[in-house]
């Protein structure tokens, strides 16, 4: 049962020490893509490690699970992961393991249900502050809405009918292309479905809270896809706007002054903007792509390292 072993142990390596080697470094806030690359083939490999666990364990406790598995493997292939010295403790095992994996599959569908129900709410508050006057109708591609609040804000309504909300007092606080700033860093989350990666990290992170990875894949998330949306909005308008849009908007909130905030965050984002560090050069930026790729390769190539030992 050595292989499934090794599997776990692995995955627990990753989910423990991951956190603080990325938690060390200094150059996720200068390449926050790349950061939410490496932190997204973590997280796969811890995952990957449970799942080729549960397939070994279940395959050596039942034989119909064996059959699904290794129906189209060699003889040689199957004799050479000796199933057959399991012993009982692989049923145990593979049951933990599938419970682990429904609770992971429960938690992605309440973070899934509970995202909808407020999406919901928030197109039915947007359609009652904001209604349709009789006849009118909505060109395609029109997704900016204007509405009518004295607090600055913009977020953008994702759904089958996409849309960009914007306040009137935002309208009024934003000059010249900070407002261009505003909707580049919505429409940038919107391609890069940010918010699909947030489904995910919110689910393992709420369905575990006491693995240490995926509560620091949320934190990250949060604070990465932001990041990158300032990137994109900086690509289109400048720094300099995308960050007087960061202040026009949150400054009246209070996150510039003294004593905590909800925001905490924003003033760093806007010093990132106006001094930015230089960018990661190619060469390590390739280096790091490819070894983030070879994290979730440890796993399938234990998984399936005996099986290829037993064809070559």
């Amino acid at each position: 049962m050595t292989v499934p072993y090794v599997l776990l142990i692995l995955g627990a390596l990753a989910a423990a020490t991951a956190p603080r080697l990325l938690g060390r470094a200094d150059w996720p806030e200068r390449e926050p893509v790349l950061a939410l690359w490496v932190w997204q083939c973590v997280v796969a490999a811890v995952l990957l490690c449970c799942v080729s666990a549960l397939t070994l364990t279940a395959s050596a406790a039942w034989s119909q699970v064996r059959g699904h598995v290794f129906a189209f493997a060699p003889r040689g292939v199957v004799e050479a992961y000796a199933l057959s010295e399991y012993g009982q403790g692989a049923g145990a095992l593979a049951v933990l393991l599938a419970l682990g994996g429904a609770w992971t599959a429960a938690m992605l569908t309440r973070e899934v249900r509970a995202a909808r129900t407020r999406r919901r709410r928030r197109a039915a508050e947007l359609r009652a502050r904001a209604p349709r006057l009789p006849g009118e109708t909505v060109p395609p591609g029109e997704r900016l809405v204007v509405l009518e609040d004295p607090r600055s804000d913009a977020w953008w309504l994702s759904g089958a009918d996409p849309q960009l909300v914007i306040t009137t007092a935002a309208l009024s606080r934003l000059k010249g292309r900070q407002l261009d700033a505003v909707l580049e860093h919505e429409q940038g989350h919107a391609r890069a479905r940010h918010h699909v990666l947030l489904h995910w990290a919110g689910a393992l992170a709420g369905g575990f809270p006491q693995v240490p990875v995926f509560a620091a894949f949320r934190d990250q998330v949060h604070h990465l896809v932001e990041l990158a949306a300032d990137d994109t909005a900086s690509r289109r308008v400048g720094r300099r706007n995308t960050a007087l849009a960061l202040v026009q908007l949150n400054e009246e909130r209070g996150v510039f002054g003294p004593g905590p905030a909800p925001l905490a965050a924003v003033p760093g984002r806007v010093s990132r903007l106006l001094d930015p560090a230089p960018r990661l050069p190619l060469a390590r930026r390739v280096r790091l792509t490819a070894c983030a790729l070879l994290v979730p390769a440890v796993p399938l190539v234990v998984a399936f390292g005996p099986g290829i030992g037993a064809l070559a």
